[in-house]
């Protein structure tokens, strides 16, 4: 029987209308993915600090996603990219490779959307991630990170149940989906001079640049890497997607050793630079964020603050900064914070 959640989600699908080109991702995408996500999505606030804009010598906006739900910026793509399914595609459900935020934010939106999903997750994980993952009714099919590949065994869950695979950020109607955060903070922020967001495989910063640079189109548009997982800067500087390896960084959402197929051409074409950031900075900006702010970013959203406040981003006038997310194991916290 169907719940009345799931059935007024339900009412959103529009099976009649085509699924975003294969081929583009413009402002008209975004917007209309905000109006899919309306009323399901939070709309995430702006905080603003003094010590902060002294400290920076700007007028600072922080955008925390950790107030979104699943707790990152993933549940917009996800839930984006599920209610453009087909009836078909509905009935035999989605899979997901993923030990965090893509994996939780999956799971919840196809619960939301009465939507089998099948969750491929490390053997390894962290227990709390796997359980939040299972508490929004996934089921979650462990693999083996030193014998297994998670997209080979997602492909194979694929053809073997007629699933689809929901991709973490090589997908149009996912970065349309995260690109509502940019959409948001150019409406909340008034003009702009700089907009930074977190880079991994680089879905965020692409929807979040084709919406800021369209309708700011005089605001700089920064990544941000962690050191040990530069794979987009050093790609920008190639012209070409190279692979960095395995990253070892404690911003576990950013651990991409190669930019997207899909998504590289995007940031290679809009955004105007891309920093990194060492990890004790990162670190920092975390306790910033928790004894000033009283909020709990996890290091992966913490990599645009940190870069502002290790001045590796000279920036001035009004500035716009995404915090993608605040999922961190307590104790990992702490520890963090501790060292």
């Amino acid at each position: 029987m169907v719940d009345r959640q799931t059935a007024r989600h339900a009412k959103r699908l529009r099976p009649q209308e085509a699924p975003i080109s294969a081929d583009e991702l413009t402002l008209k995408h975004v917007q209309a993915a905000a109006e899919r996500l309306d009323g399901v999505a939070h709309r995430t606030p702006l905080i603003t600090s003094a010590t902060l804009d002294a400290e920076c010598g700007a007028t600072i906006m922080l955008k925390p996603e950790s107030f979104q739900r699943s707790g990152s910026f993933k549940f917009r793509g996800a839930y984006n990219r599920l209610s453009q399914l087909t009836e078909a595609e509905r009935t035999a459900g989605v899979v997901a490779y993923s030990s965090g935020n893509h994996g939780a934010a999956v799971a919840l939106a196809a619960r939301l959307l009465g939507i089998p999903a099948v969750i491929v997750v490390p053997a390894t994980g962290s227990a709390l991630k796997l359980a939040a993952i299972a508490g929004y009714g996934a089921q979650l099919r462990p693999y083996d990170p030193a014998s297994e590949r998670r997209e080979e065994v997602a492909a194979e869950i694929a053809a073997e149940r007629s699933m689809t695979i929901i991709r973490p950020f090589d997908d149009y109607a996912v970065m349309a989906g995260q690109g509502t955060v940019g959409l948001e903070l150019a409406g909340q922020a008034g003009p702009l001079d700089f907009v930074l967001a977190p880079v991994g495989g680089g879905g965020l910063i692409a929807g979040v640049a084709t919406a800021v640079k369209e309708l700011q189109p005089g605001a700089a548009v920064i990544g941000v890497e962690p050191e040990d997982a530069g794979d987009t800067s050093e790609s920008l500087r190639a012209g070409q997607r190279v692979s960095i390896g395995e990253p070892a960084t404690i911003a576990d959402g950013l651990r991409a050793s190669q930019p997207g197929e899909l998504t590289f051409p995007i940031n290679a074409r809009l955004l105007d630079d891309v920093v990194t950031v060492p990890e004790p900075a990162i670190i920092e900006a975390m306790r910033f964020c928790f004894t000033r702010l009283k909020i709990v970013i996890e290091p992966s959203g913490a990599v645009t603050l940190a870069a502002l406040r290790a001045g590796l981003v000279p920036v001035a006038g009004r500035v716009g900064v995404v915090l993608s997310g605040g999922n961190v194991d307590p104790a990992d916290f702490a520890a963090l914070l501790a060292s």
